[in-house]
């Protein structure tokens, strides 16, 4: 949202609750902290002393706490207000809702809050042009752990930047969907068309241009050009006459096992092409891909100066802590041990966690007590369709790395590993681009490692 949304959804809230309606000072203090700003400029903004600014937000924080049932404060007024967010789209799910000018279906969980609105609310400008969404492959949106950062990098590449071609990496389980999900939400009125597919099942070029073209046109097309060429060349037409915002889930499923990272499945050859000519030429759209790997379209192109740009999400850290609460496990103070053991994986952690749960009762620090790194079946299931893709190469890499405790460095694998500069060069960017190895710098070497839960899983 951006701050009139905050605002307005803030304003609503409280007239709901209350009858009464945010003062303009309670205004510029919710506005002046959702855009990260100090007390000290809220208060030269406004003409005040800082004394002035702080006694009013105590008040303002108090108020919104009331209506909201939970602990309003200056530091966690998005993370808070996101919530409340969710549990309105879920209460509300059979109504119309409406964000800024954005008219969504009915049944979208993208929504912000209901179309009701307090009387003093103003009338949506329907002469403005409404944004189409097709999200019926999107999965249903979670509550997501701490992103922020990373929701500001996306924006910040998308909406100012006008990338053209993004690629979210990372293990499974690490949230690249739920990101996505949540960045739709938030910058979804910038675009005239969003769409969401899910490429899991690997569908033809072909395929996957009509569906996108017929989505366009708004209405099935019998005669399409018959050539990938001419179909590519109409798409490319209306992501230039538009903004369009499109995004590709599963894009692991096109490309090849037994190959270093990157490279396509013969069949799924030809996504190259639409991938290279979105991030090269100009037009006003921008395509984002989820992958455990980036295609090698991305790593070739990518650039802080280029219109392709590519995240590699990593553990959530202490926020994990939340999953803990959620789950009802005990000894909190044992729980950074935890998180930095499973490299704090929201989805390694869900598990681990319901398996504290089921067994210790939830009592971590019982867990704790045994040295040996436990993976179950589970987890297990999840890291196997990624250790099984890998090239002989990067097998045999990573079948050394795991026999080492501490991090190795380049020349201790040259002589360990019986491979030649070129091929451990090669096997050590590959596995680095599918996130299953570790990199740090010591003293000016660079060094290599794999994460416990890895290691354990390849032992």
């Amino acid at each position: 949202m951006d701050v009139k949304e905050v605002l307005r959804f803030a304003d609503d809230l409280v007239f709901a609750k209350t009858g009464e309606h945010l003062e303009d000072m309670q205004e510029a203090i919710l506005g002046g902290v959702w855009e990260g700003r100090k007390y000290s400029q809220i208060a030269e903004a406004s003409h005040c002393s800082e004394g002035h600014v702080r006694n009013v937000a105590s008040k303002l924080w108090k108020r919104l706490s009331n209506v909201l049932g939970e602990e309003v404060t200056q530091s966690n007024l998005r993370s808070t207000f996101e919530r409340r967010q969710l549990f309105i789209i879920s209460s509300n799910s059979g109504n119309d809702f409406f964000i800024g000018n954005v008219n969504v279906c009915k049944d979208s969980q993208f929504s912000e809050y209901p179309q009701t609105r307090s009387p003093s609310s103003p009338t949506p400008d329907t002469s403005k042009p409404q944004t189409r969404l097709d999200l019926a492959d999107a999965p249903q949106i979670s509550l997501l752990s701490d992103r922020t950062s990373e929701l500001a990098t996306l924006e910040k590449w998308i909406v100012q930047e006008k990338c053209n071609l993004a690629a979210i990496s990372g293990l499974s389980g690490i949230g690249k969907t739920a990101l996505s999900l949540h960045l739709i939400r938030q910058i979804q009125h910038n675009f005239e068309y969003v769409i969401w597919r899910s490429l899991r099942h690997s569908p033809p070029l072909e395929t996957t241009l009509k569906n996108l073209l017929e989505f366009f046109l708004n209405k099935p097309v019998i005669e399409l050009p018959s050539s990938i060429p001419d179909r590519l060349s109409l798409l490319m037409e209306y992501l230039r006459k538009n903004r369009c915002l499109i995004i590709f889930d599963d894009v692991q499923t096109l490309l090849s096992s037994g190959q270093l990272a990157g490279n396509y499945r013969p069949d799924c050859e030809n996504y190259s092409i639409l991938f290279r000519q979105i991030g090269e030429t100009t037009h006003n759209s921008c395509l984002i891909l989820n992958s455990w790997e980036p295609p090698r379209e991305i790593t070739a192109l990518k650039g802080e100066n280029s219109p392709v740009r590519s995240l590699q999400l990593k553990g959530i850290g202490t926020a994990a802590a939340e999953i803990f609460r959620q789950k009802g496990l005990l000894n909190p103070e044992t729980w950074e041990n935890l998180i930095n053991t499973y490299r704090g994986n929201p989805l390694w952690l869900k598990i681990v966690a319901t398996t504290i749960k089921e067994i210790f009762r939830g009592r971590v620090a019982e867990f704790l007590k045994y040295d040996r790194l436990f993976l179950g079946e589970e987890l297990t299931a999840t890291l196997y369709p990624q250790i099984n893709r890998l090239s002989e190469l990067e097998k045999k890499l990573i079948s050394r790395l795991s026999l080492e405790a501490n991090s190795v460095s380049i020349e201790q694998l040259l002589q360990d590993a019986d491979l030649s500069p070129s091929e451990l060069f090669n096997g050590l960017q590959s596995l680095g681009r599918r996130s299953l190895v570790e990199i740090e710098e010591i003293e000016n070497e660079t060094l290599f490692n794999l994460c416990p839960v890895v290691r354990q899983y390849v032992l």
